[in-house]
């Protein structure tokens, strides 16, 4: 049984643990409100781009040109932009979306590409001894629009210059504090909305080609940015929780140590006074 002063180090040791989770879950929890407003804010613009590109779409005037972003061929080799964070102690978040990322690469006969969007996928896939076509790290410590820009520009190079015949996003999408769902979507080829009914007669200006020339590259802008703010918003949630429960973990053990220390300390008390009266009886007989 191990010694009182052990026992008081490892108490002393598991209250320190604890402050420094609560610490992080305090930072954790101020930083998800923030990220939360963010992704809830811009998921109706999202939203809005692609409808406008589905309305756009319609009122091509030679529908037979189809700009580069739109067109699809088959499918011989595809890449992935997989979106994880650049830190740990995040739960099972950043685990969860590598795993349905590996799943997805699996599915494919040829090797696709892979870029990843935060530390731990890079590290994941390099260990792995996988080749990666590029990497982008401290995206979600601002999360700025400006950010993204660079990665859109990789997936559009490659579907432009047919190395790849589809790009596919991984990412976790936030639906909860206490939920993460791992997401996969297809960036490009763009597939508008459907427009349901009869469509609607627009006059557009100067084109809808030149629009459309304009608009796809920051629709496939806005859907990395907004796969962004999903992971940011899901990071600070998951890691919220992980610090709670490690929290909690922490004073439940703290507790059970305080239990078995004073029941050490009773049992050595209870031995002494024994001792002192085995022995008061020993002199008294003598």
């Amino acid at each position: 049984m191990p010694s009182l002063r052990d026992i008081r180090r490892r108490i002393r040791s598991v209250r320190n643990m604890s402050q420094v989770t609560r610490a992080m879950q305090m930072v954790a929890a101020s930083r998800m409100r923030r990220a939360q407003q963010r992704v809830l804010a811009s998921r109706p613009y999202s939203e809005a781009v692609r409808a406008m590109l589905g309305e756009l779409s319609q009122q091509r005037a030679d529908p037979s040109t189809l700009h580069p972003l739109l067109r699809t061929r088959a499918q011989r080799r595809a890449a992935y932009i997989v979106f994880t964070s650049d830190r740990g102690l995040a739960g099972a978040l950043n685990s969860n979306v590598l795993r349905r990322a590996t799943e997805e690469i699996l599915r494919h006969e040829t090797e696709p590409e892979v870029v990843t969007a935060g530390r731990k996928g890079q590290d994941f896939f390099s260990r792995r001894g996988r080749r990666l076509a590029a990497t982008f790290i401290g995206l979600g410590e601002r999360a700025d629009y400006s950010d993204i820009i660079p990665v859109a520009r990789v997936a559009i190079d490659a579907y432009t210059d047919e190395s790849v015949d589809a790009v596919h996003l991984v990412y976790p999408r936030f639906v909860s504090t206490l939920s993460q769902t791992p997401t996969v979507a297809q960036l490009l080829p763009i597939q508008p909305l459907e427009e349901h009914g009869t469509p609607l007669e627009f006059i557009v200006e100067p084109s809808p080609e030149e629009i459309l020339d304009a608009l796809l590259p920051r629709y496939v802008e806005v859907q990395l940015y907004q796969a962004l703010l999903e992971t940011t918003a899901s990071e600070h949630s998951a890691r919220m929780m992980a610090m709670r429960n490690a929290t909690e973990n922490a004073l439940d053990i703290a507790q059970g140590l305080t239990l078995t220390y004073n029941k050490a300390r009773q049992a050595a008390i209870t031995k002494e006074i024994t001792e002192i009266s085995t022995a008061a009886e020993a002199l008294a007989k003598t």
